[in-house]
């Protein structure tokens, strides 16, 4: 207490504690207000990208089903990445993925033609013109749809084609002294200059392995059929815009990739098919 201050300080009544100044609550209701326009919103953003996705990739399906002739059931799967709307309002899809099993790809109602599982991957699709960037294609063939593939190959014995990955085998029945003399080859797939090629990677005689110039020196020229590269145009099958790069058998079955040129979209001689020499 200061001195000359005479006046006492009451203590509170038990219960009773100084009042506090009491926060304005009206401020809370726009909080609220602002925190369901933002769920609302974000819902609406979501409930447009859904639609958006849904009706890309129904245009994508029906455009492929029309462009190769595919029945109206087809199964067709369509993979954008990322975000759609705003790739459409930018005016391109940086990633497309197309993909379908047993899809017939080739001159209509010839011999050439080739079935397969098909897979496409293009960047920087153009969604007012459909041009792209550039894009990958990927062929899987089983061993049923190699044969059919390797039937257009004069003198391939397709009957005994088989899939024992890294290879490609066969085996051709050769003539010795009046006997029949079962030959075989494993064969490793390779791409050069948009072909196919089947090169003998080992021959077995009776079971046992043994070299090119040990069948050649037994059988004479009966056997180039046998130690000989395969070489197989795919030109015929493809667009003259896509190429074969490489080739491999994983597994049961042939893995085939192609590059597809970006003008393949907009220039209708890339469309084509190609030819063989």
């Amino acid at each position: 207490m200061a001195a000359g201050d005479t006046q006492v300080t009451e203590p509170l009544p038990d219960g009773m504690v100084p009042a506090t100044p009491r926060r304005s609550r009206r401020v809370w209701p726009w909080v609220v207000a602002f925190a369901i326009v933002a769920v609302l919103a974000v819902a609406a953003w979501f409930a447009a990208e859904a639609i958006a996705r849904q009706i890309v990739t129904g245009i994508v399906q029906d455009q492929v089903r029309t462009q190769l002739s595919l029945p109206a059931d087809q199964q067709i799967d369509v993979g954008i990445e990322g975000a759609v709307l705003p790739q459409l309002i930018a005016g391109t899809l940086t990633e497309l993925t197309i993909s379908s099993d047993d899809v017939t790809i080739g001159g209509q109602g010839s011999d050439a033609q080739v079935t397969g599982d098909v897979s496409v991957v293009a960047h920087g699709v153009s969604v007012r013109d459909g041009a792209i960037a550039n894009a990958d294609a990927t062929v899987v063939l089983d061993e049923q749809q190699l044969r059919a593939l390797m039937s257009n190959v004069d003198g391939f014995p397709v009957d005994s084609l088989g899939l024992a990955a890294p290879n490609v085998t066969m085996e051709v029945d050769l003539t010795l002294f009046g006997a029949t003399v079962p030959v075989g080859a494993a064969l490793t797939p390779s791409a050069d200059q948009g072909d196919l090629v089947l090169t003998p990677a080992s021959l077995q005689l009776g079971g046992a392995e043994v070299s090119a110039a040990q069948v050649q020196k037994t059988f004479g020229r009966l056997a180039d059929g046998v130690v000989r590269d395969w070489d197989v145009c795919v030109a015929q099958y493809l667009p003259a815009g896509v190429t074969l790069t490489s080739v491999e058998v994983t597994g049961d079955v042939l893995v085939a990739d192609f590059d597809v040129d970006g003008a393949i979209a907009t220039d209708p001689a890339l469309q084509e098919n190609g030819t063989c020499a």
